[in-house]
């Protein structure tokens, strides 16, 4: 199974493969593969006659593979790119692989496997399989994995994200602070496309040769440096009255940029990790990072937190989040007011 970068560094080297079966719950890598290869391997005259887009809810592998199956008109190749592939009902299918199994027994081939035997040496067929993979039981599967480029894009971990973001940045030719990087990472989460859209808007508006810093996330993507849920999380994991409370009352006074739904969300994923940094007998940096999935930076934050929190405590705050979670939603509650729920509950998490 082939690599991000060893798939990219090929087509840029115009060695290309006859399929790709790009797949995975990371959407952004397979993308990234088959934009590369709609933007680049054919010019634009080219494209007119011998690139054609499909989407899986609106074919079948039969017209699939017919398209695939012609030759160019005065180009090399033809570009057959599927996006949305994981809609076509035929490689959704589940089952045993029976190519073990005796020839009279066996279940006839697939119009696309039968292509994968003999597949037309000018056509690059891709295939956009997002959000999952095909069941690797199926003769199907071990049919692609013999003859196709296949490609499985993971999910990242969050404690993978800010080194993400500073290899990106550094692709880029520019340079970010941690913090900054930290600040992105824990903002935006896991969702690399976002991420990467916000990165190129720093990179429009940041001048070439200059440190990106959390001034410039604050002025070109609005995350504020100094309210935000983050630093909300800080200031309670220090139980810091004064800090907490002025965070609370600007997100009241800005409720659209900070829904009580996310900052719950996030205070109820920290204090989680929390109670298990308290449960841990190993309590070593590289223990502590593996184990709660975070970045080893916040390592020494959390063992000052649980510093402030025992472990009933602990407990009683995630019983708190929960009700919060309840009434914000309309749940058993006299109150629906968002700002009056987001107080008493940070009372409840510092008293």
């Amino acid at each position: 199974m082939a690599d991000y970068k060893s798939i990219l560094t090929d087509l840029k080297a115009k060695k290309y493969k006859p399929v790709y079966f790009l797949m995975g719950d990371e959407p952004f890598y397979i993308d990234k593969i088959s934009d590369y290869i709609e933007q680049h391997v054919l010019d634009d005259a080219g494209k007119e006659f011998n690139q054609t887009i499909l989407y899986g809810q609106d074919v079948d592998l039969a017209r699939i593979v017919g398209e695939a199956k012609r030759f160019p008109m005065m180009s090399e190749h033809t570009v057959i790119i599927i996006k949305e592939a994981q809609h076509l009902k035929e490689l959704g299918k589940k089952g045993d692989d029976d190519s073990d199994a005796p020839k009279e027994k066996q279940k006839t081939k697939s119009v696309l496997e039968l292509y994968l035997e003999n597949p037309q040496p000018t056509t690059i067929l891709v295939f956009c399989y997002k959000y999952k993979t095909i069941d690797k039981r199926t003769s199907l599967a071990k049919t692609l994995d013999k003859k196709a480029e296949v490609f499985e894009s993971k999910k990242m971990y969050d404690d993978k994200i800010p080194d993400w973001i500073m290899n990106q940045v550094k692709e880029q030719k520019m340079s970010i602070s941690v913090q900054a990087a930290l600040l992105l990472a824990e903002y935006l989460g896991n969702d690399l496309s976002k991420i990467y859209g916000e990165l190129e808007k720093l990179q429009i508006n940041v001048k070439q040769g200059t440190e990106i810093n959390v001034d410039h996330i604050q002025t070109y993507i609005g995350i504020s440096k100094d309210y935000n849920v983050f630093e909300l999380q800080h200031a309670l994991a220090r139980r810091d009255v004064l800090k907490a409370n002025r965070i609370i009352n600007y997100f009241a006074a800005n409720p659209k940029d900070n829904p009580v739904v996310v900052t719950i969300s996030t205070l109820f994923g920290y204090f989680s990790k929390l109670l298990m940094y308290y449960c841990l007998a190993d309590k070593s940096a590289a223990n502590v990072a593996r184990e709660l999935k975070i970045n080893p930076y916040f390592v020494k934050d959390y063992a000052a937190a649980a510093n402030n929190y025992g472990g009933g405590k602990l407990l009683n705050i995630i019983t708190a989040l929960r009700q919060a979670d309840l009434q914000s939603k309309g749940v058993g509650t006299v109150t629906t007011d968002q700002s009056q729920i987001m107080k008493e509950l940070i009372y409840k998490i510092l008293h």
